[in-house]
């Protein structure tokens, strides 16, 4: 079974357990995002005030979105029915999909009482050492000096064959199968989204840790540790209101959300979530 599989499983569970706040509105950053890459995500709101994000960049996805935004109202809606998209839908679809799993998630957190730790640092607790071969699969520009700073090698995976090439201190390459060498991995999560998480994880076989980071992380992370992952990195938001409105402003939204950590150690696991409802 693949992880969206995976993940709507545990989310049927949840609603068999709990009744379940409707879709209270589908919110969307600006048409285009800023050059600090700000407004990359749109949100799915429910009732009780559970916001799940979802990236919004790949290809037209955000003016596809903007295009159905109306004729489309989530409005009320059902939101395990929208969160089927994520597992049966493709591109517009699987990102409205996953937004309103993760708002199930964060429902789920909520109401079983846990609250993830706060990260420690920007890139996924690697701990980067001098002479260690790193892997980023997405370019992070601006977690890129932490690990050269420290001494290791850097070799990032992009899907833009544009942005290939030796850069300062570090290689850019399309090639997923340069991974294979490298001890400590920090991923995009926007891997969710794009059908490149198993094959990703396939060519990781040697890292010790495998840390996926990013707002759009905000899912259940059970599958992901099954399948490799050591660490998932997300965004509690702590004010829904100011955030939602940053948002759509195409605003900072740091002041409104704190960034998590997920470990197996630190996780109760699913079931233990379920238990406490």
């Amino acid at each position: 079974m693949s992880f969206a599989d995976d993940y709507l499983n545990q989310l049927e569970q949840f609603a068999a357990r709990s009744p379940l706040p409707r879709v209270r509105a589908l919110h969307l950053p600006p048409e285009r995002a800023t050059e600090d890459n700000k407004g990359e995500f749109c949100a799915i709101e429910l009732d009780d005030g559970s916001l799940g994000l979802s990236y919004v960049l790949f290809d037209d996805t955000l003016a596809r979105l903007r295009a159905v935004q109306d004729a489309a109202d989530l409005s009320g809606a059902a939101p395990l029915t929208v969160a089927r998209r994520y597992a049966g839908g493709a591109g517009l679809e699987k990102t409205i999909g996953f937004a309103a799993a993760n708002a199930l998630t964060r429902c789920l957190y909520d109401r079983a009482g846990f609250r993830p730790d706060n990260s420690a640092d920007s890139i996924g607790e690697l701990d980067p050492q001098a002479g260690e071969q790193i892997g980023m699969i997405g370019l992070f520009m601006p977690l890129i000096g932490r690990i050269l700073e420290a001494g290791a090698t850097l070799t990032v995976i992009e899907l833009k064959a544009e942005l290939a090439g030796e850069k300062a201190g570090y290689r850019v390459t399309t090639e997923a199968g340069e991974l294979a060498g490298c001890s400590k991995v920090v991923s995009t999560s926007t891997l969710l989204l794009n059908d490149t998480l198993d094959r990703m994880l396939g060519n990781c076989t040697a890292a010790r840790s495998f840390a996926m980071i990013g707002p759009s992380a905000g899912c259940l992370p059970d599958a992901l540790f099954a399948r490799g992952v050591t660490f998932l990195g997300g965004s509690w938001v702590n004010d829904q209101a100011a955030f939602v409105d940053a948002l759509i402003r195409g605003e900072s939204k740091s002041a409104y959300a704190e960034k998590y950590a997920l470990t197996a150690n630190a996780y109760p696991g699913f079931a233990a979530l379920l238990a406490r409802l």
